[in-house]
């Protein structure tokens, strides 16, 4: 017999989680299928040492408070365990162990049918919130028979882990740059190429960075328009939080290199842009300080002057005179840590754009009765945040309701009352 219900939700970690909640609160009969565990990606999608990167206060839904300090930052095992807890308490439905491997419309009926590996579902709705950290995208660069031990992020686990020798840590978001840096705590000679980024503080004039985003109103900033590049946050909650600055970390051992371009006659070729890419760290890290000042000013509120925030530290040696290359026989490993690809392979409905990428508003798509959770910019910056991902679940769950008063109006024919339940 075909197990049936309302709305389907893909996916159980913090976005499936999250939608379960205000599902639940709208009286909306779901399942949520998850194919491991709970909060899989943070237990083993990630290095060992992994924090959040936002206070306890801050990356957390309303409903539950991690325990202790609240400016601390939770490890990854907490954070997983903590949305454990979270199920638990709002009683989500949670099934684990169950992978949805394909997803399509019913035909000449409504709603679509689910195949599992627990069997097929019919549901009215699907939410698919499995996230964007689905596929390791690592550049098609170094070759195989090149002989040099390459990781992912999503692979890497601590330094012991790598083969001898130095380490090339490609990309300087918050995973390239804590990673470099543990690796460089333990001993390891360590290469970073930098790419374009933002670089908040972590804490300015004693509030930390979040809080500033949220009265500067920067969490609700809209999606980028098409085409934008994408610039990735540099930012560390390691060893009770930081700001990243790369003229510190180049200081304590690494050097810093520009994008990596090439791989070419038994080498490793950088773009020369080091220093200018830096520069523009720098300037975004300034534009925040004087963003703050400026709210402070005008709000008459009383925080403690920092002016050794804005000073800059001089210019290391790979700045001046940048590292073009470096020779694969030097190295021991290169860590890719140059983020994910979204795989919606299994969902096959028209709600997809030329790209291959969902086409919604707010997550509600292009496809009726389908919708996203948990992506990047979904509805506004916040939204791939814990707190931000709560927000916008209850946003969908809110058209999945109003949909449903729809048709439940007398009169309109529906799915059986028995698919309904």
């Amino acid at each position: 017999m075909v197990e049936t219900t309302d709305t389907l939700v893909v996916g159980g970690g913090q976005a499936g989680i999250a939608m379960s909640e205000h599902l639940g609160r709208a009286g909306v009969p779901h399942l949520v299928l998850e194919r491991a565990r709970i909060a899989e990606a943070w237990r083993s999608g990630r290095w060992d040492s992994l924090v959040m990167n936002g206070p306890a206060w801050h990356d957390r839904f309303p409903g539950l408070e991690f325990p202790g300090d609240p400016a601390r930052f939770p490890g990854k095992e907490e954070v997983a365990e903590y949305f454990a807890a979270y199920a638990a308490m709002i009683d989500a439905p949670v099934r684990c162990g169950v992978e949805v491997t394909r997803v399509t419309r019913n035909a000449g009926r409504a709603g679509f049918t689910a195949e599992t590996s627990a069997g097929p579902v019919e549901a009215a709705r699907i939410v698919a919130a499995t996230g964007p950290f689905q596929k390791p995208v690592i550049p098609a660069l170094v070759p195989e028979e090149a002989g040099v031990h390459q990781v992912h992020s999503a692979a890497y686990r601590n330094p012991g882990q790598l083969q001898d020798g130095a380490v090339l840590v490609v990309g300087a978001g918050s995973s390239g740059v804590q990673i470099a840096d543990e690796l460089r705590r333990a001993g390891r000679r360590v290469h970073l190429s930098v790419g374009p980024h933002d670089r908040p503080p972590r804490a300015y004039r004693g509030r930390d960075f979040v809080w500033w985003l949220g009265v500067l109103g920067k969490w609700e900033a809209p999606p980028p328009s098409a085409g934008a590049e994408h610039v990735t946050i540099s930012v560390s909650g390691a060893r009770g939080g930081h700001t990243v600055d790369f003229r510190r970390l180049a200081g304590e051992g690494v050097t810093l290199v520009g994008r990596t371009e090439a791989c070419a006659d038994g080498a490793l070729h950088f773009a020369p842009d080091i220093a200018e890419t830096v520069a523009r760290g720098d300037a975004n890290y300034l534009s925040v300080l004087d963003e703050a000042d400026a709210w402070a000013a005008r709000n008459a509120m009383a925080l403690p002057e920092e002016p050794e925030a804005r000073v800059l530290g001089p210019d290391p040696d790979c700045l001046t005179d940048p590292v073009r290359s470096l020779a694969l026989s030097d190295l021991g490993a290169v860590v890719w840590a140059t983020g994910y690809a979204a795989d919606h392979g299994w969902l096959e409905v028209d709600a997809f754009d030329e790209r291959g990428r969902p086409a919604h508003v707010r997550g509600v798509s292009t496809e009726p009765g389908v919708y996203f959770l948990g992506l990047p910019w979904l509805s506004q910056r916040g939204s791939s945040f814990i707190w931000g991902v709560w927000h916008d679940a209850r946003h969908i769950a809110d058209r999945i309701a109003i949909q449903r008063g729809y048709m439940d109006q007398p009169g309109v024919a529906t799915l059986p009352e028995e698919r309904r339940a």
